[in-house]
C-alpha cells in the first residue's frame, strides 16, 4: 500500500515539475503610439508629427524631440526601424477639407 502510494506521490511530483519547465514564456512588449497629422489635399505631406508623452519611452534611445523632427512618414519607419521598434497597426481618421490625422503603432520587446 505505501509503495502505491508513493508511486502516485511521485508520478504527480513528476507531472507538475513537468508543466513547470515546459511552459512557455510569453514575450512583453512596449508599445508606442504616434500622431501623424497629413494635409488632405496636397498628397500626403506630413504637416505635424505629435507624440505625446508615453511610459514605453521611458530610458529608450529615440525621444520625443527626434521623432517630431521628422518630415515624412517613410522616415518616421525608417527611424523606427532603426531603433528596434516594429510597426504593428496604423489607422486613418479624416474629413473632408480637414487634415488626416493617422494613428501609427510600433512594439518593442522589454
Amino acid at each position: 500500500m505505501k509503495k502505491i502510494i508513493l508511486g502516485v506521490l511521485f508520478v504527480t511530483l513528476f507531472l507538475f515539475t513537468g508543466v513547470n519547465v515546459l511552459s512557455q514564456d510569453i514575450p512583453k512588449y512596449d508599445y508606442l503610439e504616434i500622431i501623424v497629422i497629413q494635409k488632405s489635399n496636397n498628397s500626403g505631406k506630413v504637416k505635424r508629427i505629435k507624440v505625446q508623452e508615453q511610459k514605453s519611452l521611458e530610458g529608450k534611445v529615440i525621444t520625443i524631440k527626434e521623432i517630431e523632427d521628422i518630415k515624412e512618414t517613410s522616415s518616421l519607419l525608417n527611424y523606427m526601424n532603426a531603433a528596434n521598434w516594429e510597426f504593428l497597426d496604423r489607422k486613418a481618421i479624416s474629413e473632408e477639407n480637414d487634415p488626416v490625422w493617422m494613428s501609427y503603432i510600433f512594439r518593442k520587446k522589454k
